[in-house]
């Protein structure tokens, strides 16, 4: 199953004046389908730097969501990076052409004023639809401007869609149910947890590696030192499809108890199903 990555651009992110909520928005849409998040990039708005994460999201084989910097002020510059990236000039979409017309449209009847395609206003707009060569259109239920999506040699697709949240997270649904219905899973899988009090990691790594290695699921530990309530411990679990988290977990309780762990309270949270 092809793995799902995010990348998140703009200034204002990581100058602190925004913080994101993309992140957060993604790994759900993607969970309610029973798919995870493998990756996460935020660049900031530098030409190069965006040219580089997308050249190496086209080539990952990926199915990549870009928010942000698609729009035609001086600081956006998603789209043409994107075109430097697969080395494809920049082209008025027809289709983008006609949704941005409709929406200039709409906004003259708002004002009450005639439509007038040649105001310089309305020129510049068009500029929004200007996208590489080759580009598919992905609708905005917003304001019609549309965002886009692109295929990379290297087997990675990347949709680009805007920064607004109220934009870009009904257009990243979009894409998920219309583009990757065959995807989705039908039942999400589990994820179970102990808390291990005043645990090592190096210690118990040989038991992670038993229970990776026995059993089909994905081991993880989260250590914290300083816990107002636990104080120094680890959250040890394992997570992946339910039937083999079952067994693994029973597995992992048995090994702790042989190393005469001390044992917290457990957890159990739903996950996704494993890609």
């Amino acid at each position: 199953m092809s793995s799902f990555g995010l990348i998140i651009i703009g200034d204002e992110i990581l100058s602190g004046k925004r913080q994101d909520k993309h992140m957060t928005q993604v790994i759900q849409l993607l969970q309610a389908r029973g798919l995870s998040l493998a990756w996460c990039q935020l660049v900031g708005d530098d030409r190069q730097r965006i040219t580089a994460a997308l050249a190496q999201a086209f080539g990952s084989g990926d199915i990549v969501f870009s928010c942000g910097g698609i729009g035609a002020t001086p600081d956006d510059h998603t789209r043409q990076c994107a075109g430097a990236a697969l080395g494809r000039e920049l082209v008025l979409h027809p289709q983008a052409r006609d949704l941005i017309e409709s929406r200039m449209r709409d906004l003259a009847a708002e004002q009450g004023v005639p439509f007038d395609p040649t105001r310089p206003d309305n020129v510049h707009r068009y500029n929004m639809g200007v996208f590489p060569q080759g580009a598919r259109i992905i609708p905005n239920p917003y304001n019609k401007i549309p965002g886009f999506s692109l295929d990379g040699p290297g087997g990675g697709t990347v949709h680009f869609v805007p920064g607004f949240p109220v934009m870009a997270w009904p257009m990243i649904e979009w894409a998920l149910d219309e583009l990757y219905p065959h995807l989705h899973q039908a039942v999400a899988g589990l994820e179970k947890s102990v808390i291990v009090m005043g645990a090592m990691e190096a210690a118990l790594t040989p038991l992670m590696e038993r229970i990776e290695a026995d059993h089909a699921v994905k081991v993880f530990s989260l250590p914290s030192v300083d816990h107002p309530q636990w104080g120094r411990h680890i959250e040890l679990g394992v997570k992946g499809a339910t039937a083999a988290v079952e067994a693994a977990y029973l597995a992992l309780q048995a090994g702790l108890r042989e190393v005469g762990a001390q044992l917290g309270p457990e957890m159990v949270r739903k996950a996704a199903a494993p890609n």
